[in-house]
């Protein structure tokens, strides 16, 4: 079994394989009681949104992670996968520029996911 942190990295490189944009590792643990992990990505449409989840979820499924719950939101332009422990929010850029999760989530700690993302 992998910890929250051992799947967060590998979900993370999942989503970077993907060309995911703009990927980002929260540790909210010591804010929140809704998870360990958010893991925040951008994709470049809402094909591409929607791309991402699918491969998050077939990446997690092979590790043997149950996901709780997905939903989307308006047409692809945020969706969310909940793993309990992790969090993942994939969003189209203007979304994520609307919901600012980073500035609202200011108070977890970033992890630094530098050794596991290529730089573009």
């Amino acid at each position: 079994m992998l910890s929250a942190k051992e799947v967060a990295y590998e979900v993370t490189k999942a989503l970077d394989e993907k060309k995911g944009m703009d990927i980002k590792l929260l540790k909210i643990d010591k804010v929140s009681s809704l998870a360990d992990y958010f893991l925040i990505c951008t994709g470049t449409s809402n094909t591409h949104v929607k791309t991402l989840c699918d491969y998050a979820e077939h990446t997690l499924e092979q590790l043997g992670e149950p996901m709780l719950g997905r939903e989307g939101h308006r047409g692809n332009t945020w969706e969310l996968l909940d793993y309990g422990s992790l969090v993942i929010h994939v969003f189209t850029e203007d979304a994520r520029e609307f919901y600012s999760l980073e500035r609202l989530w200011a108070d977890a700690e970033q992890v630094d996911i530098g050794d596991i993302v290529t730089e573009e």
